[in-house]
């Protein structure tokens, strides 16, 4: 080989562009949109890293239960604080609500409402935390 790379020099060959165009993606109601609402809805999946079981979503439905996405935040810093320390399936309390939680997932398996947790016994949690 003839050819010769030096350090800070570009290469030959033809290079395309660094940046690529903005994703476009088609809403339900056939318009297409990348601008700042998208950019929100986008941020906020990423941000939520809550997620629920099938088997939660149904319960949390049955019993009116709702989350505002500050709730959710609050419920993913206890689930945060719960990894730092090791927890693996924690019992997280919010208000009037249980929730039983797969840590290293970050699943809510099941909830229930404060009606429903009286007499209840929790089995097979190894942490407990509490959301003010």
């Amino acid at each position: 080989m003839s050819d010769r790379l030096l350090i800070g020099h570009l290469a030959a060959s033809r290079v395309g562009p660094i940046a690529g165009k903005r994703a476009v993606h088609s809403t339900t109601d056939g318009q297409t949109g990348a601008g700042p609402a998208d950019a929100s809805f986008k941020q906020l999946l990423d941000r939520a890293d809550l997620k629920f079981s099938h088997h939660a979503e149904q319960r949390l439905k049955q019993r009116g239960i709702r989350f505002q996405p500050e709730q959710l935040d609050r419920i993913a810093s206890a689930i945060d604080q719960a990894e730092a320390k090791g927890a693996k399936d924690s019992l997280v309390l919010y208000r009037d609500i249980a929730m039983i939680v797969s840590v290293p997932n970050r699943t809510v398996v099941t909830a229930m409402d404060g009606a429903t947790m009286q007499d209840h016994v929790f089995t097979q949690i190894d942490s407990a935390v509490v959301v003010n």
